[in-house]
């Protein structure tokens, strides 16, 4: 059987062209994947801020929870011995002495009720800086998904680029589609959290 050299060579140059074009595909696909995952990028590291932000203001909250509790807890403590000294004072104590101690009851009965009031408001501020630091820690968890897919798709396609395989190039548009999507569920806010794998991964 004779071999036409034109044949041979209009093949091989068929077979150069659609490697060239895997190749321009490849390259075209990893150029926007490093785009779309540097924005990803820069909204996540402001994410990340936002979250050790709200993870500091629920501490600062805390902390002044704790002081706003001992500062009742020793007027409480006061105010009990005031009225106990009150109850227990002799009957011929002057009006003077027993106007200062209603007067101290009154003032300490106010002080507590005001540092009760306060530790409430501080506590709620505290639940108001978890609930930021939770929203702001589901959309992280979104941009890890997307980050983690798409290494794994840029990888599989620099095999693509190397083995010229076009199968490997449309199963690495599995990974790439999954963490596009997640981006944009991060970007956009979509309510899209795969939370079986992020405890996995966790």
């Amino acid at each position: 059987m004779d071999i036409d050299p034109i044949d041979t060579v209009d093949q091989a140059r068929q077979a150069d062209q659609a490697k060239s074009r895997l190749h321009t595909l490849v390259a075209i696909t990893v150029a926007l994947l490093a785009t779309f995952m540097g924005i990803c990028k820069v909204k996540d590291d402001n994410i990340v801020q936002a979250m050790q932000q709200a993870q500091a203001d629920k501490l600062d909250h805390w902390a002044f929870y704790q002081a706003r509790n001992v500062r009742e807890d020793v007027a409480s403590a006061t105010l009990l011995q005031l009225q106990l000294g009150l109850a227990a004072a002799p009957p011929a104590l002057s009006a003077p002495a027993r106007a200062n101690y209603e007067a101290a009851i009154e003032r300490y009965t106010h002080f507590v009720g005001e540092q009760k009031h306060k530790k409430e408001e501080l506590q709620a501020a505290a639940g108001r800086d978890q609930a930021v630091y939770d929203a702001a820690n589901f959309r992280d968890d979104q941009f890890d998904m997307s980050d983690a897919f798409l290494a794994i798709s840029v990888a599989m396609l620099a095999v693509t680029a190397l083995t010229a395989q076009r199968w490997l190039f449309a199963l690495s548009m599995v990974p790439t589609a999954i963490g596009v999507v997640m981006g944009l569920a991060g970007l956009c806010q979509w309510a899209i959290h795969p939370a079986w794998l992020v405890a996995l991964l966790t």
